[in-house]
């Protein structure tokens, strides 16, 4: 699938910019927090169909997801458009969960960032660095806690603005795009969104079917979106030795 270069955050704050949606810009961006370069990279996925996901490199530790917010509909809430397992809502203590609080803004795509680095490589990153000293100081913190701590963290919102402005597509102030995660913990497939309570359960997924489990999901989501093009999928993948 084409990757729209303005994928971001809806969220208003000037404070956190809006992130183009690349993998040049969050492998930059992951590196430059602590993920060792050697270890893990974004890539995107250009489509949908079998043969697009299997030259996606593997293992994918993550998905990350940009798609633009459902348009206001009275007699279709936009959660109740974006729901696909709202009766499955529930916080485990083994996934690590942000929540995105106003005064964050434009923070969903480091947000996403964090969902995935946090769960899927927060023991090998290097030591000291701003991504091992967050997720060490809030590890036994709530996900409001947590958003707290990410809100007055220079060194993390630095990066981010660098980040925001590293992109070849200068992006508009109002955005209409979200970041969100997917991710394969003790057998099931989360949606880790920060604009939700909590983490949300997809039923049973492994390391090796992660991708499509969550291609799944996306589809279901697409399908609810219908008139827009903007979308973007990328991977965080562990790199090959």
């Amino acid at each position: 699938m084409a990757a729209p270069p303005s994928s971001a955050s809806a969220c208003s704050g000037e404070s956190w910019p809006p992130l183009e949606s690349s993998p040049d810009v969050f492998n930059q961006f992951m590196w430059s927090l602590g993920v060792p370069q050697g270890e893990a990279e974004f890539h995107d996925v250009y489509g949908l169909d079998a043969d697009a996901l299997a030259i996606v490199p593997q293992p994918v530790l993550a998905v990350v997801f940009c798609f633009p917010d459902p348009p206001e509909n009275p007699t279709n809430p936009p959660e109740e458009v974006l729901a696909t397992a709202t009766e499955n809502k529930e916080t485990s203590d083994d996934v690590y969960f942000i929540k995105q609080i106003e005064s964050l803004g434009n923070a969903c795509g480091t947000i996403a960032l964090l969902h995935a680095v946090g769960n899927a490589y927060s023991e090998s990153l290097l030591k000291n660095s701003c991504l091992d000293l967050f997720f060490k100081s809030t590890a036994s913190m709530d996900p409001y806690e947590r958003a707290r701590v990410l809100e007055k963290d220079d060194d993390i919102a630095r990066a981010h603005s660098l980040a925001a402005s590293a992109g070849d597509t200068e992006l508009p102030d109002d955005v209409e795009e979200h970041y969100i995660c997917f991710m394969a913990l003790n057998g099931t497939l989360y949606e880790l969104d920060g604009m939700k309570g909590a983490p949300i359960m997809h039923g049973s997924t492994s390391p090796e079917s992660l991708l499509q489990d969550a291609v799944d999901i996306i589809k279901a989501i697409m399908h609810k979106i219908p008139n827009s093009i903007n979308f973007n999928i990328m991977v965080l993948s562990k790199k090959s030795k």
